[in-house]
């Protein structure tokens, strides 16, 4: 059996070394093409071609999707099947090209958190869980009908970085699961349809987040604030500025915070409180937050500590909760 595998990041790259482990033949690797990134615009290849390139595979990396060359070509490889992780949405003319059909890998328990963020997304709402789908591809973004899910427990202060390395894992064992499933004919596909009707569902959505939705909105309640950002650790982080008495102000990623219960006190509500050497705590109705690991801009990621010795704040500060 020829498989085509279509994925572009690290998560991708590791089920493409599943399938490889398992003995299945790749005919073919698809990926994005080469481009410039960081500072140096150097040319970069994705993880996935990274990996092709390691086990000698052909790579594909059309410009788009339905140009007659590309077509053509992954016609003339005739596989059986083509995996899809982390790739971006396929025409039909592509995935209903094999005898087997599509299918993709997707990080939520469908038809929860369909789109392009479904980890962050999940722990910015509070989830307990959530965990894997491999589904058949169709028309529509993430509606095709299931075949195997896995579930993953989202701990208390689970982060994104965290649950995405979980879920790579275990993504191994889900799509090499599949594939055989597929291969030995014992496909009993679900409609993701019936199930919202079956169980009454209300959608929650996983769009792509963009750096203006990453800014820490601190009217909302400590709980929400610290979901909200460790679902944003370690990238794209969330964001907020320090504003001093004299109206100076210091731009922050904050990555990782707790929550600390809020004595009696007479701190005003946003207020900033520190020692100027071990704590940063934002002052909030119910808690405190606690910054422990963040990064100003234009230096490194550090620990709150070494972030105070160098920043020596004075005076009374606040959190810029403008929008």
């Amino acid at each position: 059996m020829k498989i085509v595998y279509f994925g572009t990041p690290e998560i991708a790259s590791s089920q493409l070394e599943a399938i490889i482990s398992a003995g299945y033949e790749v005919a073919a690797v698809v990926t994005v093409p080469d481009k410039p990134a960081g500072r140096g615009k150097k040319i970069q290849s994705s993880h996935v071609k990274e990996t092709a390139l390691k086990y000698g595979l052909p790579i594909m990396q059309p410009v788009s999707l339905k140009s007659p060359e590309f077509i053509e070509e992954l016609s003339s490889l005739n596989a059986d099947m083509f995996v899809v992780v982390a790739f971006r949405m396929l025409p039909e003319v592509v995935w209903s090209m094999p005898r087997l059909g599509t299918f993709n890998l997707h990080a939520s328990l469908l038809p929860q958190y369909r789109g392009a963020a479904p980890i962050n997304h999940a722990i910015i709402n509070g989830e307990k869980e959530t965990g894997l789908t491999t589904f058949l591809l169709d028309k529509e973004i993430d509606t095709g009908e299931i075949i195997l899910q896995e579930k993953v427990v989202i701990e208390e202060k689970e982060t994104a970085g965290t649950l995405h390395d979980k879920l790579m894992i275990l993504g191994n064992k889900v799509v090499v699961d599949t594939i055989k499933m597929i291969e030995e004919g014992r496909l009993h596909s679900q409609s993701q349809e019936s199930i919202i009707q079956r169980d009454n569902i209300q959608l929650k959505p996983a769009p792509k987040i963009f750096k203006e939705d990453c800014k820490i909105d601190w009217t909302k309640d400590a709980k929400s604030v610290f979901n909200f950002i460790r679902g944003l650790s370690p990238y794209p982080a969330a964001h907020t500025q320090l504003v001093s008495e004299n109206g100076e102000t210091i731009d922050l990623k904050i990555f990782d915070v707790s929550l600390e219960d809020r004595p009696s006190d007479t701190y005003e509500m946003k207020q900033v409180i520190t020692d100027g050497k071990s704590y940063l705590k934002v002052v909030l109705k119910d808690s405190y937050i606690s910054i422990n690991y963040l990064q100003q801009a234009g230096k490194k990621a550090m620990p709150v500590a070494d972030f105070l010795r160098g920043a020596r704040l004075n005076g009374k500060l606040k959190i810029n909760v403008e929008t």
